[in-house]
């Protein structure tokens, strides 16, 4: 039982509100002292005056934290969900770089046994291997290729069911039939890291892509003549634009100007590496080596940003006090937008019955206070 909170969603905010958990959902909310009601049948009781209450964060993005990474296996996924939960992240997509196919599968497979026993854990995301070359950013580019019906039967099988998104390229040899493939196997398909013009992205999307990969990054910047693959995802409204919002990935304005031109299809994703949470140094990314000094991750060869060091409730501050986006779009960019965006916007985002127990307490400052994943203390 939480009570007195200010609660916010994706579209409002309501004061003196109150939420029941029943084991991993959502029994009962309501408003004012009728919380007194209920309080017999739970076990725990928190006064949240004067506090935010929000659903619990979702990353579909995101390949690591504590020095750990996703492809690590069992332990590197347990310490990436730890750093991230303490930060208010409850339900993540974890998220794989570019490797040899038959490696992919093997992590895909071993993301998909982690994922039955653990309800944090909502799937994978394979960020590669299709992309493009010279949009590559941190990916190998020996190990980039286009899709083919062996390989994606052979990703679709490994992941048995749990794979929620993969970024494609879709300008290349191949990429429009994959995207149809694994749309209709219910994989949501992102464009990114990709060379696309606006038609060939907007073919893509009437193709059943439907995310942007960390917008502007990776792709084609908005020209007045050659508006790209950004604007093509802001004029097809089935799209979600993933924003990474770091200070580093995007500029403000831009931000704002993201959140303007697709309003409620904003998903504030981390894209966090090893890093996060941890000390600046030398780490590997996939199979490349990056350098991350001030908190900024970027290739030893070439400079290109490794993804990044950023945690969920940085990208809700950033968002509300640097970008001045309105708390409750904000919240709604780190709950019921990527809650839709991997087809769970029935039982996710929202602290509704019926809904996930997953909880987020936060302080005038936006700063966690308490984390709650399907019912259970978290941090």
């Amino acid at each position: 039982m939480i009570h007195s909170a200010l609660l916010v969603s994706g579209t409002d905010t309501v004061a003196d509100a109150w939420v029941r958990f029943d084991g991993d959902r959502v029994a009962a909310r309501g408003i004012g002292d009728d919380w007194r009601d209920e309080v017999a049948e739970v076990a725990e009781v928190t006064d949240a005056a004067g506090r935010f209450l929000t659903a619990g964060f979702i990353d579909i993005h995101c390949h690591g934290a504590g020095g750990a990474a996703v492809d690590e296996g069992d332990d590197g996924i347990e310490t990436v969900l730890a750093v991230h939960n303490a930060h208010g992240t409850t339900r993540s997509v974890l998220s794989l770089v570019t490797a040899p196919v038959e490696r992919l599968a093997n992590q895909l497979s071993t993301i998909a046994r982690f994922a039955e026993r653990d309800p944090r854990v909502l799937g994978a995301h394979l960020e590669g291997p299709f992309l493009d070359r010279e949009f590559r950013g941190a990916h190998d580019p020996g190990l980039l290729r286009a899709p083919d019906e062996a390989s994606v039967e052979l990703l679709l099988d490994a992941a048995g069911g749990t794979l929620r998104q993969i970024t494609i390229a879709p300008e290349h040899d191949g990429a429009m039939q994959a995207i149809a493939r694994f749309a209709e196997a219910d994989v949501k398909v992102a464009v990114g890291h990709t060379g696309a013009d606006f038609e060939t992205a907007l073919a893509a999307f009437d193709a059943g892509a439907t995310i942007l990969t960390h917008a502007f990054n990776g792709m084609r910047g908005i020209h007045h003549r050659a508006p790209g693959p950004v604007v093509a995802a802001m004029r097809a409204d089935q799209v979600t634009l993933e924003i990474i919002n770091d200070g580093v990935h995007v500029h403000p304005d831009v931000v704002r100007l993201a959140f303007a031109g697709a309003p409620g299809r904003v998903a504030l994703v981390t894209d966090a590496m090893a890093a996060t949470g941890s000390a600046d140094g030398v780490y590997v990314l996939g199979s490349l080596e990056v350098v991350v000094t001030d908190g900024v991750a970027r290739l030893r060869e070439g400079g290109s940003i490794a993804g990044s060091t950023l945690t969920q409730d940085d990208a809700l501050r950033r968002a509300v006090f640097d970008c001045g986006i309105s708390l409750h779009e904000a919240v709604g960019a780190l709950t019921v937008t990527p809650a839709a965006a991997i087809g769970r916007a029935g039982d996710l985002g929202l602290l509704d019955r019926g809904f996930a127990a997953d909880a987020v307490l936060l302080d005038a400052e936006l700063r966690v206070e308490a984390v709650w994943g399907a019912g259970r203390r978290l941090a």
